[in-house]
């Protein structure tokens, strides 16, 4: 449906017979969900012409490598309004529908946001994929398709309650099941070693497994303009036998469905609460289910397509496993190499280290994937072997390079303590280990995967992470993209560098006036949300402060709340005193397990609840927590937003990505020199963002060396200790003095694990404090503040992952362009 070929009449009859087609009915007695229903599946068949083209062009293309990006997550948000941006008929449907009586925008909102991912690990992956299509990169994502997800955030008393995400409910008409490619995923048992009568090979037989088939559908990943049309193949479970009848007239009810439940419950959630061992079975039974499926897939589609000489399959495939999730590729690989494919050990292992790249997204050892050997073992026992037999190599190495240094050993082993560390294998068995973040990367480097990066520095790199501006400003904050394209024109949509063009607009006094004239509109717009789905009223001419992310104590959303509450106290002390009213906005998630973060929303709507009914205070501050934040309402946000809250505790943010689409809508920031924010301000200077706060070498300096004691801060500083001690007595608990006992108790009781204040909230307080001043100052200069926000979005050029994707096919995945012609009708 590229412009240029587009028919609104045709469109329009494929709209009617979709209706009648589907559901019986004239267009003017169809739903909304009906109509969004039928306008998708006439988008979705101009697609599937590109798509064929496309796959046929990949196919002719002999030459052509495929990246297989692997994740547990692509939290891709809505599809119908992003592909046709990209198909470039945006306006022309639009148009097409006005002329039908029917309203764009109302169809978008009823497509539910896929519930395949939750935070920025999932939306880099979706920029990722809509990159690799935009640069015409031959790609397949290769993920899960969860049928509830993480979970619909809803919020009841002031507390997360989780409640199943049925995106599925209606049908997801971007979609194609392929159950031709559908393949067998084993679990459990025992391993049989036998000589192969035959060949007199060496065989290893799985015996007494249970098993799924995982069954693959396909969704359509749409380049701009171009007719490419990559896929995101997420797999779904299914029982092998769907009910085993003999079973259920014995009696044996269990028996009968075991298989099916089994199905079930790997693709029912996303990170299955894994604070116990069921969880932590169910969440390794997912990560094996999709890799193991992916990777027989890929063998397959391989052999069809160059023949059965798979020592060839580096020159024609590379897989990154993002993150550790989908490290378990690894052994995988040399599993189906070696067991299926017959090669040796030596051949498999020179295939698969030159095919397997490793993304690390965390400095957090605890984040660093680990799993209990017995547990391992028994899940996965082939698997397992491999690993075994990989520890040992490298083992041998180690202790040939370093002899008599257990300490290294200690760190660098596979298998150490009773566990399976993940991404210590990623590392040792992958042929390249990237950041996301020029400080990330250095701190990999020089501390965490140090001893690592000493005995193989060539494997490491740094590929900085970065966000489709397609998405998050032509579709999010299209009066924005609009004043931009009449501007310097619309070459920014594909070439993101070319927004600096708006630097010497920063100037012009009437481009000024414009730009906030639109941030005004944005904040109009979700002010009305706001009104709509919390039932508060916030004034659009108030500083909108937004912190929006995943929820968890080192992004530091309890300083955020600790400081509007210290805000609060000054103006009910002093209400003659000089203040710009201020809107906090808060959004984010909480891990179903993760009772700290949990407690920390409570907090942020007791807060809220306090501060909104409080009259006296004549509005001048508003706290809202908006629901189930995702990246549809992120779109509304991202553009109406002033202030960017990115206030991790410096050293623990591998990069971020809201930062930049923060950036990219002309919000500056207010943050620590952490993460991405680093190279935020190198761009766009220090005069245009707030940062404050410890550096990351302090902080890892604390960590190793101790002598930081929030108490002493506690007791010097008289208006924070109020603010602390309003956790326990009842000011924002309806006099509960219990209520965030163990919040108080997180900052400053010494007998906490690992330690008190480990985020250093306290120590970070004042500079915190003192930066927030600095914003309202800066927000009362008219003139400064529209420069700020202006050379903002003028200056993130950089961090469009397009430039990202540029980069990994550069240095590490080596792949070419190919073009796709479509014959025009």
């Amino acid at each position: 449906m590229n412009s240029k070929r587009f028919d609104k009449e045709t469109f329009k009859e494929a709209v009617k017979d979709n209706v009648k087609t589907l559901y019986r009915k004239k267009i003017e007695e169809a739903s909304q969900q009906q109509i969004f229903q039928a306008v998708s599946y006439a988008v979705k068949e101009q697609i599937i012409d590109d798509w064929l083209a496309t796959q046929e062009a990949y196919y002719q293309k002999k030459e052509a490598k495929m990246v297989y990006y692997m994740s547990m997550e692509f939290l891709m948000g809505r599809a119908l309004g992003n592909n046709l941006i990209n198909l470039t008929a945006y306006t022309e449907v639009k148009e097409a529908l006005d002329e039908m009586g029917l309203d764009l925008n109302a169809i978008e909102d009823q497509e539910p946001d896929p519930a395949l991912g939750n935070g920025g690990l999932g939306r880099l992956a979706a920029c990722f994929l809509d990159s690799l299509a935009t640069l015409n990169y031959p790609a397949y994502g290769c993920g899960i398709r969860y049928r509830y997800g993480m979970f619909k955030q809803r919020i009841k008393d002031g507390y997360q309650v989780e409640a199943p995400d049925n995106w599925l409910k209606e049908g997801y008409p971007f979609e194609l099941r392929r159950p031709e490619y559908a393949k067998e995923v084993r679990f459990g048992g025992s391993v049989r070693f036998e000589k192969d009568p035959e060949t007199g090979r060496d065989k290893f037989v799985q015996e007494g497994y249970e098993s799924v088939r995982a069954v693959p559908y396909d969704m359509p990943i749409v380049g701009y303009g171009n007719h490419v049309v990559n896929t995101l193949r997420i797999w779904d479970a299914e029982a092998i036998t769907d009910f085993q009848l003999d079973s259920f007239d014995r009696g044996d009810y269990h028996k009968a469905v075991e298989q099916e439940n089994l199905a079930k419950n790997i693709v029912e959630v996303l990170y299955p609460n894994d604070n116990h061992y069921a969880g932590k079975e169910l969440r390794l039974k997912q990560q094996y289910f999709f890799i193991s499926a992916s990777l027989q897939a890929l063998l397959a589609k391989f052999k069809r397509e160059h023949g059965n000489d798979l020592s060839k399959l580096p020159d024609k495939v590379v897989i990154q496993m993002n993150d550790t999730h989908p490290t378990i590729a690894v052994p995988e690989l040399m599993h189906l190499l070696i067991d299926e494919e017959y090669l040796s050990w030596e051949d498999a292992w020179e295939i698969t280290s030159k095919t397997c790249a490793y993304t690390n997204h965390t400095i957090m050892a605890e984040a660093l994937e680990k799993w209990p050997i017995d547990l391992f073992s028994k899940l996965l026992p082939r698997i397992y072997q491999i690993i075994q037999e990989i520890d040992r190599r490298f083992v041998e190495k180690v202790r040939a390079k370093y002899p008599g240094n257990d300490e290294k050993l200690k760190k660098m082993a596979i298998l150490w303590d009773g566990q399976v560390r993940m991404a210590n294998m990623a590392i040792i068995s992958g042929f390249s280990v990237n950041g996301v973040a020029q400080l990330h990367t250095e701190i990999l480097k020089n501390q965490e995967l140090k001893d690592f990066y000493e005995m193989m520095p060539e494997k490491f790199n740094n590929k900085t992470n970065g966000i489709t501006q397609r998405r998050f400003l032509a579709h999010g904050n299209p009066l924005l993209a609009d004043w931009i394209t009449a501007r310097i024109g619309d070459g920014w949509i594909t070439d993101l560098s070319q927004i600096a063009r708006l630097k010497p607009l920063v100037n012009d006094e009437q481009a000024r006036r414009e730009f906030m004239q639109i941030k005004h509109k944005n904040k109009i717009r979700l002010a009305k949300y706001i009104k709509e789905h919390n039932g508060i009223e916030v004034d659009p001419h108030s500083i909108f402060d937004v912190q929006v992310k995943r929820l968890h104590e080192y992004k530091r959303q309890l300083l955020n709340i600790l400081h509007v509450m210290y805000l609060y106290n000054q103006i009910k002390e002093h209400p003659e005193m000089s203040f710009y009213p201020r809107t906090f906005i808060f959004g984010a998630k909480a891990a179903a397990g993760y009772q700290r973060a949990k407690e920390t929303i409570k907090l942020i709507n007791s807060v809220a609840e306090v501060i909104n009914n409080d009259r006296s205070i004549n509005g001048k501050i508003k706290v809202v927590f908006i629901e189930d934040y995702r990246v549809s309402n992120a779109e509304m946000i991202f553009a109406a937003a002033d202030v960017s809250e990115q206030i991790s505790t410096a050293s623990k943010e591998a990069s971020g990505t809201g930062n930049m689409k923060f950036m990219l809508n002309g919000a500056p920031t207010l943050g620590t020199m952490d993460g991405a924010n680093v190279e935020i301000v190198e761009e766009v200077g220090m005069d245009n963002a707030f940062i404050f706060g410890m550096r990351s070498e302090e902080v890892i300096r604390y960590e190793n060396h101790g002598g930081y004691n929030p108490i002493d801060i506690y007791f010097s500083d008289w208006e924070l200790k109020r603010v602390i001690d309003q956790l326990m007595d009842g000011t924002y608990a309806h006099g509960d003095h219990n209520m965030y006992k163990n919040l108080y108790n997180s900052l400053l009781n010494t007998q906490c694990t690992p330690r008190a204040d480990m985020y250093f909230i306290l120590k970070d307080f004042r500079p915190y404090a003192e930066a927030q001043k600095r914003v309202e100052e800066a927000y009362r200069d008219e003139h400064r503040w529209s420069r700020m926000a202006m050379m903002n979005t003028a200056c993130c050029g950089k961090f469009t992952s397009d430039r990202t994707i540029e980069e990994y096919v550069r240095d590490i995945w080596k792949l070419h362009k190919v073009e796709v012609t479509v014959e025009e009708e």
